[in-house]
C-alpha cells in the first residue's frame, strides 16, 4: 500500500455567508486547496466531500459544477461533526489502494441559526426524562461526571475558553479574534451548567480543502512541504449499557485514538501539537486523557500548568479551535487537518509552534463517530 501525503492545504475565513450557497464556499476552499499544490482540476483522480446538513444534495457535485466537470469519481459523506475528517479519510484510502494518485477532500457547511437539533430516537424521547439530548446540556452533564470523580472546576473548564480565544487573537481566519478573560467567560451567559456562552463553540458557515497524492506523486511534486498521513482511524461507539439514552462523549475518541497510534507506531508523548473537538470547553479537558496526553483524572491540572497553550508542552487548538474559530460541522475535520498540516511546514505565522514535527487531528461526531489522524513531516 503507497504511502499518503497532503500536498496542499486550505480553508476559507469561517463566518456566516447568507448570500452563498455550501457548494460555493466549498469551492473556494477545494481551488485554494489545489493552488496551494501546484495542481488543478484536471489532476485530481477523484473527489470525496463531507457535510452534514447539506450532504444529501449531491455537494461534490456541485463543487465540481463550481471548479471543473472533469468526469471523475464523487463521493459525498455524511457523519455529523465527522463528515469532513470521514471525507478525508476515504480519499485516503482511495490512494492507499492504488486507485488514485490525486484525490481531493473537501468539507462545507451552512450551519442553520440557533441552538443545533439533538440526536433523534425511537419509542419515548428521552428529553427530560433522562436529562437533555441538547448539545449543551450532553457535555455539560459529560463534565459535571469528570468534575465528579476528579474534582474538576468550573474554573478550569473555563481556561479552555481562555486559552482558545487567545490563540484566535493569531488566526486570520478564525471567525472571532477576540480575548476573552477569565473573569469575562464566567460572567457570560450560563448556557448549561457549567457552560457559560463563551465556553460553547461558535456556530458559522465554512469550508476546508485538503490535497492528498501517493508517494510516487508527492516525490513528483517534491517533499519540501508534503505531509505524511501517518496514522488514520474512524470508530463508532461500542455498546455501553448506558448508551441507549445517555450518550458517552469517551469511548469513541478512545477507541479511534488507539487505533490511530497503532496504525502511526507512535505515542500521543511524542505529539508536538493537536487540533480536538473542542465544540464546548467540557469536552476539551475530557479528550486531554482520551487522546492521552495526560492521565486520569489529570486534565484539570494540564490545563492549569499551561501546557497545552502556545509555548507550553504540547499546544492544543492553536487556531481557535470550535471555540473561536468556529464549528462549521462538516467542514470540521478538514480544517482541523489543515491546521496540523499548516503548523508542520512551519507556515502557521504567529501561532506557529516551534519545532513541530508530528500532530494529531481529532473530531468527535454526535452519533458516534470519531476520527484521529496522526501527521508528521516529510
Amino acid at each position: 500500500m503507497s504511502s499518503v501525503y497532503v500536498v496542499g492545504a486550505d480553508l476559507i475565513k469561517f463566518g456566516r455567508y447568507p448570500n452563498r450557497s455550501p457548494a460555493q464556499l466549498g469551492a473556494e476552499a477545494a481551488l485554494l486547496a489545489l493552488d496551494d499544490a501546484g495542481l488543478t482540476i484536471r489532476d485530481v483522480g477523484a473527489l470525496y466531500v463531507g457535510s452534514s446538513f447539506n450532504a444529501a444534495s449531491m455537494m461534490g457535485q456541485q463543487i465540481l459544477q463550481q471548479i471543473g466537470q472533469t468526469g471523475i469519481p464523487c463521493v459525498n459523506v455524511s457523519n455529523a461533526c465527522a463528515s469532513g475528517a470521514t471525507a478525508f479519510r476515504e480519499a485516503m484510502i482511495g490512494i492507499m489502494s492504488g486507485l488514485y494518485d490525486v484525490a481531493l477532500a473537501v468539507g462545507t457547511e451552512k450551519n442553520p441559526p440557533g441552538m443545533l437539533p439533538s440526536r433523534k430516537t425511537e419509542g419515548p424521547p428521552p428529553e427530560g426524562l433522562f436529562g437533555s439530548g441538547t448539545m449543551p446540556a450532553v457535555f455539560a452533564e459529560a463534565g459535571m461526571v469528570h468534575s465528579a470523580a476528579y474534582g474538576t472546576t468550573i474554573e478550569q473548564f473555563a481556561r479552555v475558553s481562555v486559552k482558545n480565544h487567545y490563540h484566535a487573537t493569531m488566526n486570520p481566519k478564525a471567525m472571532y479574534q477576540r480575548e476573552t478573560p477569565l473573569e469575562e467567560v464566567l460572567a457570560s451567559e450560563m448556557i448549561a451548567w457549567p457552560l457559560t456562552k463563551l465556553m460553547c463553540s461558535v456556530n458559522v458557515d465554512g469550508a476546508a480543502a485538503t490535497v492528498l497524492v501517493s508517494a510516487r506523486k508527492a516525490r513528483e511534486l517534491g517533499l519540501s512541504r508534503a505531509i505524511r498521513v501517518r496514522g488514520s482511524a474512524l470508530a463508532s461507539d461500542p455498546w455501553e449499557a448506558h448508551n441507549p439514552v445517555m450518550f458517552d462523549a469517551n469511548s469513541v475518541t478512545r477507541l479511534a485514538a488507539a487505533g490511530a497510534f497503532e496504525m502511526a507506531g507512535v505515542g500521543p508523548q511524542e505529539l508536538d501539537v493537536v487540533e480536538l473537538h473542542d465544540c464546548f470547553a467540557t469536552a476539551e479537558l475530557l479528550h486531554y486523557e482520551n487522546l492521552g496526553l495526560c492521565g486520569e483524572g489529570e486534565a484539570g491540572a494540564l490545563i492549569d500548568s499551561g501546557a497545552t497553550t502556545l509555548g507550553g508542552r504540547v499546544p492544543v487548538n492553536v487556531s481557535g479551535g470550535l471555540l473561536s474559530k468556529g464549528h462549521p460541522i462538516g467542514a470540521t475535520g478538514v480544517a482541523n487537518i489543515v491546521e496540523i498540516v499548516q503548523q508542520l511546514r512551519g507556515e502557521a505565522g504567529a501561532r506557529q509552534v516551534d519545532g513541530a514535527r508530528l500532530g494529531l487531528a481529532h473530531v468527535l461526531g454526535f452519533g458516534a463517530a470519531a476520527a484521529v489522524h496522526i501527521l508528521e513531516k516529510a
